[in-house]
């Protein structure tokens, strides 16, 4: 047996708070379009009664982003034992003008954003969505020689960190931004 040839993400779902809610605040701030809506009072593939609604958002390139309301269900958190930080969604965006304009364009719809952050081959800005949920904006500004060099490194830092838990520094240039 062989593991499957995968083609790309068909869609990733989290959930929302309020689909319609969400639907008009991902198109208006991030200009994604509303392509799909699905709604049951069973789920298809447990036949549980949990009556939902199921939007899908186009992000552009193929990507598909989706989120359940579940109105039956507890209200929503977040796994307390994980930093805020941690799980996010993240998109690309062309160039560093095009993620300076993102930001500006963010904070004029009155949300907080923090960055642009330097990470050595990209550069990220970053905010919460009405569910809680933090997303970020980044762009590529890494040169073939630095991926080459983190592809090689990752096998070799991933090994020390199962060894020591504590950050290897082969790669710390990657948050040590140049001067000017």
């Amino acid at each position: 047996m062989t593991a499957p040839r995968l083609k790309r993400i068909h869609h990733v779902a989290y959930r929302c708070r309020d689909a319609r809610e969400t639907v008009e605040w991902y198109r208006r701030v991030l200009g994604m379009d509303f392509t799909t809506a699905f709604a049951e009072d069973k789920v298809p593939s447990t036949g549980e009664e949990d009556p939902y609604m199921h939007v899908f958002l186009d992000c552009g390139g193929g990507n598909v982003l989706a989120f359940f309301e579940l109105p039956q269900q507890p209200e929503m958190g977040r796994d307390p034992n994980t930093p805020a930080w941690v799980q996010h969604i993240a998109f690309e965006v062309e160039d560093l003008d095009a993620l300076v304009a993102a930001k500006a364009h963010i904070e004029g719809q009155g949300i907080d954003v923090l960055g642009p952050t330097y990470h050595g081959i990209f550069k990220s800005i970053y905010f919460f969505d009405p569910n809680g949920h933090r997303l970020e904006l980044a762009c590529n500004i890494g040169k073939p020689a630095q991926h080459a060099e983190l592809r090689a490194l990752a096998p070799v830092m991933l090994e020390e960190w199962a060894l020591t838990k504590r950050a290897p520094r082969q790669a710390a240039w990657l948050h040590e931004e140049p001067p000017g």
